[in-house]
């Protein structure tokens, strides 16, 4: 009798399904727009990926839109990118900055702050622990090695602290551009040049591995974020939102920044394109620093 009355009851369900409409779906929201975010290559691939990636998921999570990486593999690609659109935001060096401004008016929006609070940073000129050199004058004679040729701290500038302290790039022994500041930390690291440049973040990440500092340069105006001039407004004020309210001394958000990139973890300031007036001068002021077109 109960199998008889679960089997009736059964029938009726299915019934009542064949004749009743089907429940209309739920559309799934459309997905966000996508905004490629391009960066210059500071380190190695994969630690881009570590340190730039987090920045895009917050990016993603507080703005109408989605972020996506865009690593170029050399400074002038990035540039490039900016230029044709495929990307519409990048993290440029202040040298790079400079040539995408005058090539096709890029517009810099923001600037990283640095652990004091501040929107600079410096080059330093690094040695081994254990090296005889003690002042910049003694790297006359010497091996160097210089970040990218398009790179602020580890070309442009120390190519300029070398100039004012009697050391001109002839007087060297011999020198050579690599490609990332951890390339030349460990080159000097492995004694395959006796001095090198890299930026400041770089150069105390790697003191603890064996390196000294043999020279700060002044404060440097912090590399920019730069958007292509054709960006829509509300894309520009949605990033420039969204990073101007991190604020490091809010432990929730020093929490979500500490596996940022080391120059991105402090928060951000607002930029300007006269930030960076004496960067430009400097490109031009020949034959001090990079004046032999080495940035080209």
């Amino acid at each position: 009798m109960i199998r008889f009355r679960l089997l009736h009851i059964l029938l009726l369900l299915m019934t009542l399904a064949a004749f009743s409409p089907l429940p209309t779906a739920i559309a799934a929201p459309p997905d966000k727009p996508v905004i490629y975010f391009g960066v210059i290559p500071r380190y190695n691939p994969l630690v881009m990926y570590k340190r730039y990636q987090p920045i895009m998921d917050y990016l993603t999570s507080e703005t109408p839109y989605r972020f996506e990486l865009k690593i170029s593999k050399d400074y002038p690609e990035a540039v490039r990118f900016l230029q044709q659109g495929i990307t519409q935001i990048s993290s440029l060096g202040d040298v790079t900055f400079a040539e995408a401004s005058l090539t096709y008016q890029a517009i810099p929006i923001l600037k990283p702050l640095n652990s004091n609070g501040t929107p600079y940073y410096r080059s330093a000129i690094i040695v081994r622990t254990n090296s005889p050199i003690k002042s910049i004058r003694e790297i006359k004679g010497r091996t160097m090695a210089f970040g990218s040729p398009h790179s602020t701290s580890g070309n442009l500038i120390p190519r300029y602290l070398l100039w004012d302290n009697g050391v001109s790039i002839q007087s060297l022994k011999s020198y050579a551009n690599l490609q990332h500041h951890d390339a030349v930390a460990k080159a000097i690291l492995k004694g395959q040049f006796d001095a090198g440049a890299v930026k400041d973040v770089v150069a105390e990440k790697y003191k603890s591995h064996g390196l000294r500092i043999l020279a700060w340069s002044a404060p440097l105006p912090s590399v920019p974020l730069v958007v292509r001039k054709e960006t829509p407004p509300e894309v520009v004020q949605a990033i420039t939102t969204a990073l101007l309210k991190l604020d490091r001394n809010n432990p929730a958000h020093k929490a979500m920044m500490k596996n940022w990139d080391d120059e991105f973890c402090y928060g951000f300031a607002p930029a300007r394109q006269e930030d960076y007036t004496r960067i430009f001068k400097m490109i031009h002021d020949i034959p001090h620093g990079c004046g032999i077109g080495c940035h080209k």
